[in-house]
Parts: C-alpha cells; sequence; structure tokens
C-alpha cells in the first residue's frame, strides 16, 4: 500500500525565525510602508530595515509594494534596486550583492515542502545572488539557488539550479542561453 501526505502531522516547530513581537511589528511595517502604493522614500525603508536587522549598502532603491518576510535574514550590497511587487520571502538567508536589479514582480523563494515526506516538511535554504545579477520581472527565484555574478534570469524564468557567471537563462526551468555581453 502506497503512504499518503498527511498535512495533520505537519510540524515546523524547529523553524524559529524571530521573536512574535519582531515579527508582527515588522509585519505590520512591512504593510503599512513597504507593501503599499504610496511612495514612502527609501532612505525611510532602508532605516527600517536596518532597525530589523537588516544589512543594506548604501544607494539602495526600493520601490512601493516591495514584500520582504524577514529583514534579519536580508543582507543587501550597495546600488541594489528592488522594482514594484519584487517579493523577498526568505525564510532563510538571502544574500545580495552589488549593483543587483531585482526587476518587477520577481518573486525569491526560500523555502519549500518535502513532498517524499508524509508530512509535507518546511524545507529552508539560502539564495545568494552575487554582484551584478538581473532578476527579469516576474522571474522566480528557488531556494538554494546562487546565481552568479552578472548572470541574467530572463522574464517569467524559473531558476532551479545556480546560475553560471555572465551566463543569460530563460524558461521554466530555465536553461543557458548565451553570455551575457557588457561593453
Amino acid at each position: 500500500m502506497k503512504k499518503s501526505t498527511q498535512l495533520g502531522s505537519y510540524n515546523n516547530d524547529f523553524y524559529r525565525p524571530g521573536s512574535f513581537f519582531k515579527r508582527i511589528t515588522w509585519y505590520c511595517i512591512n504593510f503599512i510602508i513597504f507593501h503599499t502604493s504610496l511612495p514612502f522614500p527609501t532612505f525611510l525603508k532602508v532605516g527600517l530595515l536596518k532597525v530589523y536587522g537588516g544589512r543594506v549598502g548604501s544607494n539602495a532603491i526600493i520601490k512601493p509594494r516591495v514584500n520582504i518576510k524577514y529583514p534579519w535574514l536580508l543582507i543587501m550590497g550597495d546600488n541594489v534596486w528592488l522594482g514594484e511587487d519584487v517579493w523577498i520571502d526568505n525564510l532563510g538567508l538571502v544574500t545580495i550583492g552589488d549593483n543587483v536589479c531585482l526587476s518587477q514582480g520577481c518573486y525569491l523563494l526560500t523555502g519549500n515542502h518535502n513532498y517524499k515526506s508524509v508530512g509535507f516538511d518546511l524545507m529552508v535554504k539560502e539564495i545568494v545572488l552575487e554582484d551584478g545579477v538581473w532578476i527579469g520581472a516576474k522571474a522566480i527565484v528557488c531556494p538554494g539557488v546562487v546565481c552568479r555574478s552578472h548572470s541574467i534570469l530572463s522574464v517569467q524564468s524559473v531558476a532551479i539550479d545556480e546560475l553560471c557567471e555572465y551566463g543569460i537563462y530563460q524558461g521554466n526551468p530555465a536553461i543557458f542561453k548565451k553570455n551575457r555581453q557588457i561593453s
């Protein structure tokens, strides 16, 4: 007889992303200041990220309707652009290098579920975007992915494996198309 998924046995008690107070106050700030169409200034957003433990370099640009799960699990370098509707669902650490562009609607996803487990266990893996990476509009970066220096994930593509440096990737799942040339 084949086993089946039993969601009633799901248990993620091992996962402790921060105190209840920290999470609930961040949720409110994220909702009011970040995940809104109101154009609050980037310096305010950067300051709040830092207050909540985020490490943010200089010259960030954070557009409206950005959703960041836990700033204390976020490291951003210098000159990082976060476009409208970017969602950083960082149950695990997300590291973003210098001069990285996250275009409108892209999604960084650090959590998933173990479909082989009866309890559908939570799995969390880091994401690393090295210097010069560009994640295209509505593209998805899956848990555990490393996007190497200056790689590009094209519009609506899904990265499930490492992207090589200066590579341009497209599709679902994303595959290498050609090398990036910067003049």
